[in-house]
């Protein structure tokens, strides 16, 4: 970064800045929890020298504190795919039902923006549609932060509600499905480097107009990228110069296509296959009557208290869900 030239690429010095303040959050996140570690060590000898109930207090808080960063630690080095330190794109789109089925997406979102808040990222609202008598038709939020993606990727699927619904006068038992999907968060800006060793260069007599000069000079260029096999051919320009650069522009131009559709590929293999919004394919079931309960139904993690779980305390569920991920990927 001192490097007089390190801003002339600005959308590479953003990368650099980016790549380096999330290696600051990781060494300082290391050195916090080693902290921890050093001002429990000093409160047990006092507490091994004498016997002092506060002293003993403050030492199983400090013991607490130090196991949950640990732990955090432990969950952090399950975050080793290709995406997961990125930013998270999260949507949200209500299953058939109408008003009932739209405020239960609302709810998903307030509950996905107080985690987001409570584990200090930002949250950017990208697209918003609102139900016609409550609730929301959909919303894309970009939740941006370190491991932001690695995180909420245990979220999508379908989540289904079972509650009292306020809309019906009767006070019925109603089930409703909302559906959540998550993807990261690419940087669109591609750049393309082209070895030359790996192009084929050839020259030919132009075919098409050109005055004095066709047929007399090889001044029509034909580029073929070795390794990919694209083909560009170039003569409508007077001089083999010209014809050259108008060329190497129209390869890069295909090779950044290329680029985009392996993107997103990426993508659409991350996204998985898109199941229906109904009974049967929910992920987790958040139950607030006759019982209050949320479930996991890949893990079989329970939690009582609901009201927190819909305030944005979901960390069990995706703590439980990474290390049922890992132990998976460790079988396969």
């Amino acid at each position: 970064m001192a490097q007089p030239n390190f801003w002339d690429d600005n959308a590479a010095a953003q990368a650099h800045v980016k790549n380096l303040k999330q290696l600051k959050q990781v060494v300082e996140h290391w050195e916090q929890v080693d902290h921890q570690l050093q001002d429990a060590q000093v409160m047990l000898e006092l507490v091994a020298e004498e016997e002092d109930e506060t002293l003993q207090a403050d030492l199983l808080s400090a013991l607490k504190h130090v196991t949950n960063a640990v732990e955090q630690l432990e969950l952090d080095t399950m975050l080793d795919g290709e995406y997961d330190h990125n930013n998270a794109i999260l949507t949200i789109h209500p299953g058939a039902g109408g008003t009932e089925s739209q405020d239960w997406a609302q709810m998903l979102l307030r509950m996905y923006t107080r985690w987001a808040e409570d584990h200090d990222y930002q949250v950017e609202i990208l697209d918003l549609l609102p139900g016609e008598e409550a609730g929301i038709k959909s919303a894309t939020l970009l939740i941006s932060g370190m491991n932001a993606y690695g995180y909420l990727q245990a979220e999508k699927g379908v989540h289904r509600l079972v509650r009292i619904s306020p809309f019906d006068a009767s006070g019925r038992r109603h089930t409703s499905f909302a559906s959540v999907e998550v993807i990261p968060e690419i940087d669109d800006t591609i750049e393309v480097e082209i070895d030359p060793n790996e192009l084929r260069i050839d020259t030919f007599r132009s075919s098409g107009a050109g005055g004095q000069h066709v047929n007399k000079t090889d001044s029509a260029i034909r580029i073929t990228h070795i390794p990919t096999g694209i083909v560009v051919t170039c003569q409508t320009e007077r001089s083999q110069h010209q014809n050259k650069e108008s060329a190497m522009k129209i390869l890069i131009a295909k090779l950044m296509e290329r680029k985009r559709m392996e993107q997103r590929e990426k993508l659409a293999q991350i996204k998985g296959e898109q199941t229906e919004i109904a009974w049967g394919n929910q992920i987790r079931s958040y139950v607030f009557c006759p019982y209050t309960m949320v479930k996991d139904h890949r893990t079989e993690v329970e939690v009582g208290d609901v009201n927190a779980v819909m305030d944005g305390e979901i960390d069990p569920f995706i703590e439980a869900y990474l290390k049922w991920k890992n132990k998976s990927s460790l079988r396969a």
